[in-house]
């Protein structure tokens, strides 16, 4: 067994389950512990199975519900020491541990096998992620989102996923024709920002290969983005290309399925 849920993800909260046979972690708790849980439920997953929260970095949409998942559950947290330093006060107490992990460097849970990787991003020691299971490298699992632009690093790890989450953060017409003020505009737009929908497409185009069979599109803004754009948009490439890939959106406040990597 190997799954993946998308719990909650947009602009305003962000946290996803991954399971084995042997564990389940939550890859940031950016929303209310009730939401996360609720949306468990939602899917028939009982929130007990969590062993651990691993989070990619400090920013409030990727944290905010943490420190109550984690004394709820009393389960590790995994995060990084200078992202942990960052928000260690946000957290509080963490009666279950903390282990820090290296960035560049696989750890384990049990037998989930988790590489972390830079991205670029406006945060201390920002993340993003590949999963696997131990002895098993033929299902893999890639999370890129808080990403303001594809380097090598990003298509390399990514480049032979079977299952990629992946940021289509905002339409540029609409991000530079809205309400955000020029300096938060422009703050998206960098490369320590946030990919858009036509940015994802071509992160997408230079890792495209055959054995892809499930793209999730996430971290949707929900002033500068709408779920049918983003669908038409990278449904547009795929079929360009004759791709039979699973493309599933991960809408504001709306699981996806569970769905097997």
């Amino acid at each position: 067994m190997f799954q993946l849920a998308v719990l909650v993800s947009s602009s305003q909260g962000n946290a996803s389950f991954i399971r084995t046979d042997e564990t389940a972690i939550l890859l940031d708790a950016g929303t209310p512990a009730k939401t996360i849980f609720n949306a468990l439920q939602d899917l028939g997953i009982d929130r007990y199975e969590i062993k651990g929260v691993i989070l990619s970095h400090e920013h409030s949409d990727h944290i905010k519900g943490a420190g109550a998942v984690l004394r709820y559950l009393k389960v590790p947290l995994y995060i990084n020491e200078e992202t942990y330093h960052q928000c260690q006060y946000r957290l509080g107490n963490i009666p279950a541990g903390i282990n820090f992990f290296q960035t560049g460097i696989p750890f384990r849970i049990n037998d989930l096998v988790i590489h972390p990787f830079s991205s670029s991003h406006d945060a201390v020691e920002s993340c993003n992620f590949t999963f696997h299971r131990l002895h098993n490298q033929e299902r893999k699992l890639g999370i890129a989102t808080d990403l303001g632009f594809p380097t090598t690093l990003v298509v390399n790890k990514l480049k032979d996923c079977t299952t990629i989450v992946l940021e289509s953060n905002h339409d540029e017409k609409m991000l530079m024709e809205g309400p955000y003020p020029w300096s938060l505009k422009q703050r998206i737009k960098s490369p320590q920002g946030h990919l858009s929908n036509q940015q994802a497409v071509g992160l997408l185009s230079q890792i495209m290969h055959y054995g892809l069979e499930n793209l999730i599109l996430a971290h949707l803004s929900e002033t500068n983005n709408n779920p049918q754009l983003v669908w038409d948009t990278m449904n547009d490439f795929l079929q360009s290309i004759r791709s039979n890939v699973n493309l599933l959106i991960a809408e504001p406040y709306r699981h996806t399925p569970l769905i097997n990597i």
